[in-house]
């Protein structure tokens, strides 16, 4: 949902002349609000995504702003704009990611307990990472060694390694292997089977996060969503340089070069949602980016009405539970609005809502808080 060149939204109503929201945008500028539509040159500055993740997606990074327009240069095949692409993920059932290096303990642990890991770090990389315990600017280095010789690792050992480990995970018993993320390695090899981004779980944070919790992903954080269906708010690009768990194009050398190296608990990683003191109903998100901000409104079932207040940013909003009528002053007609439907609200307009599902309404709402 935004106006992507290679994503714009379709507007369904048949009495609107434009087709999708990017051509409503370019004839209607004013709609994105003033400080919005001069900060980002007229253009809608985010997307807004719900995911059902089954399959677990790509292990990736995105690029700052400087880093993009190099690679957009470069290989615009692969880099299809000059954009950043800061994200957020927020739970709506219980999700599991990946997220950031772990704790030095942590990967130092898998190295020792899981051989088939340290054969494709390679000995001598890893015992850097051991004797840089305590020096921080040696172990970002020794990690960025590690993780970048796993990268190179040729195919055939990754192959053999992740073979010999799953064959050893298989036939162990539970509770040793529960250790060695044994049940996560093996639905990921049984998804990607020989891929090297199965053994990037040992580097990376496993990250469990409850409905409402969210994860903010800057510039070079490693990531990967991997159960679980979330509602995803990112700044208006499609630049990814991927890492494993994927049949596309993998730029191993960009990759290596951008990640940021600095281990951090999973806790660390959840991004919190703040209540508004002015309305109860109202949970924001909002990350260290202008790009843009998700707002949850949730209305409880004693509530028949509901005013969603007018901001001086375009917004996306997205019915995830309950039905309602929704009516506001630039509307053509009442609205009916139900779970799955999207609603784009220029700056300045309230948009009115007569709840009539017994259990309340769930919403959530994407802008641009300059």
């Amino acid at each position: 949902m935004g106006a992507h060149p290679k994503g714009d939204a379709q507007i369904k109503d048949n009495r609107i002349t434009q087709k999708t929201l990017g051509q409503w945008i370019a004839q209607h500028p004013a709609c994105l609000g003033s400080k919005v539509k001069d900060a980002f040159q007229g253009q809608l500055p985010f997307l807004f995504k719900v995911l059902s993740v089954n399959t677990a997606l790509s292990i990736q990074a995105h690029p700052t702003k400087d880093l993009a327009a190099r690679l957009h240069a470069r290989f615009p095949e692969h880099y299809p704009d000059q954009n950043h692409k800061p994200e957020m993920a927020i739970a709506l059932t219980p999700f599991q990611g990946l997220c950031g290096f772990r704790p030095l303990d942590q990967v130092l642990g898998f190295l020792e307990d899981v051989p088939e890991f340290l054969a494709v770090v390679g000995a001598e990389p890893a015992a850097e990472l051991r004797s840089s315990v305590g020096d921080e600017v040696r172990s970002r280095e020794a990690l960025k060694k590690c993780f970048s010789s796993m990268m190179s690792c040729s195919k055939k050992v990754v192959v053999d390694e992740l073979n010999e480990l799953v064959k050893r995970t298989t036939g162990s018993s539970g509770a040793s292997t529960a250790s060695s993320l044994g049940p996560l390695l093996l639905r990921l090899h049984s998804q990607y089977p020989g891929d090297i981004g199965c053994f990037s779980i040992y580097f990376l944070n496993l990250m469990v996060l409850e409905p409402g919790q969210a994860m903010f992903l800057g510039a070079n954080e490693p990531h990967a969503y991997l159960h679980g269906d979330c509602v995803e708010c990112m700044a208006c690009s499609d630049n990814t340089v991927r890492a494993g768990l994927t049949p596309k194009f993998i730029d191993v050398s960009t990759l290596v070069e951008m990640l940021n190296y600095h281990p951090a608990p999973a806790s660390s990683k959840i991004f919190p949602g703040v209540p508004d003191p002015a309305d109860p109903c109202v949970t924001l998100y909002d990350p260290p980016v202008p790009d843009f901000t998700v707002i949850k409104i949730q209305v409880p079932a004693n509530r028949k009405q509901y005013s969603v207040a007018a901001l001086d940013s375009a917004s996306i909003i997205l019915v995830v539970e309950g039905d309602a009528v929704a009516t506001a002053a630039a509307a053509h007609s009442d609205i009916t609005v139900r779970r799955g439907s999207v609603l784009f609200v220029s700056a300045n307009e309230s948009l009115s809502l007569q709840v009539s599902s017994p259990s309340g309404m769930t919403l959530f709402r994407a802008c641009s808080l300059l």
